[in-house]
């Protein structure tokens, strides 16, 4: 359970981003938002606010959670979903983007109208809408809930209905710049808080000797987890079948995830510029490379900290032993972070 020094630090996350949230969003007196403003942000964002939105908008709660678990129980295999990631953010950034940002669009619906015709957006703005409000909403906030749960002990229904109202609340006046510029708070506190977990968990292993007395440590108690291509007598292979995932089905998925993925591709298409919207991507990709040190280390390291565990959800909770109080918020504003659920409700 959180002390009051934890819940005073989420108190003044929730309520500082919501009061930025708001600041970012105001309008000159007399001037009213449109759809470019709403959806694109008035096309000025600048690169470090799209690379970072574009991480924040990629990971939440439960690519954390299941990363974490996976890196647990497969090692630093699942990396490679995230380091092929940056390799195709610069291909998007390269070949991709410049056509978007040419034909001047908002949505890749509306990609597709100009392509072929009013049927083909009309279908695909219907499939994405329903398969954003069944399939990822649910998800996202359930997983979101599910964290904080295990991380503070909230009821998991309140969690579901703060997390939804917080999110409601946060994004839906401010469209998209309220968002995005928000989101450099959330990956600076994704990436400190990660850092951070990594470093006292590696300290940990190292019996005190540091990070990299302890990441040498855990090299050797868990060699098996430090393979990159899977062979096929790995009981995870049909997870991660070897070279044929990275050089076939990947690809197919990270394309169609980072170039024409609505509510990933709308950051960079708020670019006042082809230039700038490429140096975000180039950001972002920069980023995407420091992930598995911040989601796929902590769960290797918990795997010597504590083998047996059966759940991936066991690990955040185990975890807490090594944090101490007042870090305990921190924890739970990581867990809770719903920016990827924030972004999905400015779609």
């Amino acid at each position: 359970m959180l002390s009051t020094i934890d819940l005073v630090i989420v108190a003044v996350y929730a309520a500082g981003l919501f009061a930025l949230a708001q600041w970012v969003s105001r309008e000159p007196a007399g001037q009213q938002k449109n759809a470019q403003d709403y959806f694109l942000a008035g096309k000025a964002l600048p690169w470090w606010a799209i690379g970072a939105s574009l991480i924040a908008a990629n990971i939440s709660a439960e690519q954390i959670i299941g990363m974490s678990g996976s890196g647990y129980a497969i090692g630093l295999a699942i990396a490679s979903y995230e380091w092929m990631a940056a390799f195709t953010l610069l291909l998007v950034g390269k070949f991709l983007l410049p056509i978007f940002l040419k034909t001047g669009i908002y949505t890749m619906p509306q990609f597709l109208e100009q392509r072929y015709d009013s049927r083909v957006k009309t279908v695909m703005a219907v499939f994405w809408l329903g398969v954003y409000t069944f399939v990822n909403l649910t998800s996202i906030l359930w997983l979101g809930a599910l964290a904080i749960n295990t991380v503070a002990g909230v009821d998991l229904s309140l969690g579901l209905a703060g997390l939804g109202i917080f999110a409601v609340a946060y994004s839906l006046y401010g469209g998209l710049r309220a968002v995005a510029l928000t989101d450099i708070i959330q990956v600076i506190l994704l990436v400190m808080g990660g850092l951070m977990i990594s470093w006292i968990l590696l300290d940990q292993i190292g019996a005190g000797a540091g990070p990299m007395a302890g990441f040498t440590a855990l090299t050797q108690q868990a060699p098996d987890k430090f393979h990159m291509i899977l062979n096929e007598e790995h009981p995870h292979y049909r997870s991660l079948p070897g070279l044929s995932v990275l050089l076939g089905g990947m690809w197919v998925m990270n394309i169609s995830y980072w170039g024409f993925n609505q509510y990933i591709i709308q950051r960079a298409l708020a670019a006042e510029s082809v230039d700038e919207a490429q140096k975000g991507i180039a950001f972002a990709a920069f980023l995407k490379l420091l992930m598995p040190v911040i989601v796929v280390l902590p769960g290797i390291a918990m795997f010597v900290l504590n083998p047996g565990v059966v759940c991936a959800g066991q690990s955040l909770s185990i975890g807490n032993e090594f944090t101490a109080t007042g870090y305990q918020g921190s924890r739970f504003c990581s867990a809770a972070r719903g920016d990827r659920l924030f972004s999905r409700v400015n779609v």
